[in-house]
This record gives structure tokens, sequence and C-alpha cells, in this order.
């Protein structure tokens, strides 16, 4: 697997934004104003698979938009794209991430080091629970 990182919402990261939060999940609020400055990550395994953005919010790096095409969640990209925002948050100088997990995938969040915290609340439709992880 590779990456492209930057501060734009990529093509392909839309698209598989679309195809997750919109046709799958169906939330109706998917982009925002975040999107014009968040940074922006695009995975591929020969073709984009994944993506996730992530932002300051301040002197807090947030995390997310996580997402993964369905066909191929069996690769564990989204591992792949834990670690490579992680590893973009600690040479920006963070010590710590946040996000916010649907609940259904917390165990995902989990087994990969993060810690809940707070009360289970709803986005859109969806139960959520925030999340967090050190990254020293």
């Amino acid at each position: 697997m590779h990456y492209k990182i930057g501060k734009m919402l990529f093509k392909e990261a839309k698209d598989i934004r679309e195809k997750v939060f919109v046709e799958e999940q169906h939330f109706e609020n998917e982009f925002d104003d975040i999107d014009s400055w968040a940074i922006h990550l695009v995975v591929y395994d020969k073709e984009a698979i994944g993506c996730a953005r992530m932002y300051d919010d301040n002197g807090v790096m947030i995390l997310g938009r996580i997402a993964v095409l369905k066909e191929k969640r069996a690769l564990h990209a989204g591992s792949y794209i834990l670690s490579v925002l992680e590893k973009h948050a600690r040479e920006l100088g963070y010590h710590e991430v946040v996000l916010s997990a649907q609940l259904q995938a917390k165990p995902f969040y989990a087994k990969n080091g993060y810690i809940s915290y707070g009360d289970v609340y709803y986005d859109e439709h969806t139960p959520h629970i925030h999340m967090k992880k050190e990254i020293k």
C-alpha cells in the first residue's frame, strides 16, 4: 500500500466518502467546511481504497472521516490509515490524537490502541463514542 497526503480534498477521497458514508451508511451531512482546510489522506492498493482527514482543533489533533471501501476492508487498510495519520501527527509535534468512532467500530479502534471516553452520542442517526490515543 501507498498513500498521498495533502491540504486538499482529493477526488478519490471524496468518491470513497460518498460510497462509504453516503451510499452505504446513509449519512446526509458528509462534507463540511473543515474539508477546505484539513489535511487529507488517500490510501492506494493499485487503486484508491481508503481515505481520512486530520485537523487541529485548539491544539488537539482530530482524526476523522476514516473510510475504506467495503470490498477492500480485509486488506487491513484501516489500521494502515491510522498508522499513517499517527506518524504525520507526531511529525507535526502532537502527542495525542482524538477521534469520534461509530460505536460498531469501537473494537477496531481499541485493537489499534485507542481508549474510549465520555458518553455515547448520536451523529445523525448513528451512535458514536470519543476515543483517543497517546502517540509519543
